[in-house]
């Protein structure tokens, strides 16, 4: 009985001991993972380098887009208990300056601006331009006029981006041209370089570009070089501005005809009558649009008055003085770089014959009644603001 005696208190005092140490061990435990939690930051899944045997695995078995998949539902999974803070961050951003529709962005994300420049798919974004064009040429194509597209686009220098809109379908017979690879395509059937400029060529789209130039395919460029064209442009503070006519060859007006002892010409004289004002077109301020050359800035303008339903231009060359000022000044005809116009008629032979006409009959109708409707809206327009601002409208838009 003794010894169960002195065992039995032996046992009483152990245990009181054991469970100390076991209590003070634990909290010793936590003590020391704090320290160590707080001492090395948090392992980002934006740090996670997958090894190349992984990776290589997952393309071998599923597609790229399925690669993304995973990676994607893998940072997913790792910052779902950051999420709901980020959305608290992310609620405070409205800019009301920013663009419509991404007031939501910070300013620093947003790209307002883009190019034609041509990528690769792999590699480092960075490296993936030899050189950024300067300037953008494009001509409105059909096949049948693919060699004297050939001699054209052979007068432009790298410096050029090369844009073609085919409005006959064709394109993949434009490959046998080695410098046809390197240029934009764009194919829509049976339409006008007004319809592809409007939808393709926004200011934002070309803003890369400093001079644009919107060419029909019939122009004979014996005479031209692109680069020399540009440097007369500079000089002589042309916004918007054309090559000079050959006087000898088709139909033309005074003001773009070349004349042999001008590198420039602003001004002409034309038919008694026909100029109210001789800084008015067509005697000045005024360019065809056959062949025309923008500015960057001026553009931006013209763009804007494109109509969207007008696919002709007609109307439109009168109108481009509204864009520049002073437009006397700053339209001209560049003399000293000419062209040919061949006045082939190859988009009126897109057209449908109704009512016992040739198709060209109808595209030539078309055109006159796209003028008038221009003129109409333009003169409209006009006069809505003055009436508006009270002012009394002046009848400068008649043409």
């Amino acid at each position: 009985m003794g010894k169960l005696g002195i065992l039995g208190r032996s046992v009483f005092f152990r245990k009181p001991t054991e469970s100390m140490r076991l209590f003070i061990t634990t909290i010793l435990g936590v003590m020391l993972g704090f320290f160590i939690g707080i001492s090395f930051p948090a392992i980002s899944i934006t740090k996670l380098h997958f090894p190349s045997s992984i990776i290589s695995y997952i393309e071998d078995k599923n597609s790229g887009i399925t690669t993304q998949a995973l990676l994607n539902h893998a940072w997913t999974s790792q910052h779902q208990n950051n999420s709901l803070s980020d959305v608290n961050a992310t609620a405070e951003i409205y800019i009301t300056s920013n663009p419509k529709g991404t007031e939501r962005l910070a300013p620093g994300i947003l790209v307002p601006e883009s190019d034609f420049y041509l990528r690769r798919l792999w590699g480092n974004p960075s490296e993936d331009l030899d050189i950024q064009q300067k300037y953008l040429v494009t001509f409105t194509v059909g096949l049948g006029q693919k060699n004297n597209i050939d001699k054209a686009v052979k007068k432009f220098s790298e410096n050029f981006t090369i844009l073609l809109f085919h409005y006959d379908g064709r394109t993949s017979e434009w490959d046998e041209l080695e410098w046809s690879k390197r240029a934009i395509h764009v194919s829509a059937r049976k339409q006008t370089k007004w319809w592809y400029a409007k939808r393709f060529l926004h200011p934002d789209i070309v803003a890369r570009y400093e001079y644009i130039f919107i060419w029909d395919e019939d122009l004979g460029v014996e005479h031209f070089n692109a680069e020399e064209y540009i440097k007369l442009v500079r000089k002589h503070g042309l916004e918007i501005s054309q090559p000079g006519l050959d006087p000898n060859k088709g139909l033309t007006w005074q003001m773009t005809k070349r004349r042999g002892d001008h590198e420039v010409h602003k001004e002409t004289e034309e038919r008694p009558g026909w100029c109210s004002d001789p800084h008015l077109p067509p005697c000045a301020a005024f360019v065809e649009i056959m062949a025309p050359v923008f500015s960057r800035n001026a553009w931006r303008c013209v763009w804007h008055m494109i109509q969207n339903d007008l696919v002709h231009g007609w109307g439109l060359d009168f109108a481009l003085r509204k864009c520049v000022e002073p437009a006397h000044e700053k339209i001209g005809v560049v003399d000293a770089q000419w062209i040919d116009h061949q006045v082939v008629p190859s988009l009126g032979n897109q057209g449908k014959s109704e009512n016992g006409k040739a198709p060209w009959e109808g595209v030539r109708e078309r055109c006159r009644r796209e003028w008038e409707m221009f003129q109409t809206r333009l003169a409209n327009a006009e006069n809505d603001y003055y009436k508006k601002m009270g002012i009394t409208p002046t009848n400068s838009t008649h043409f």
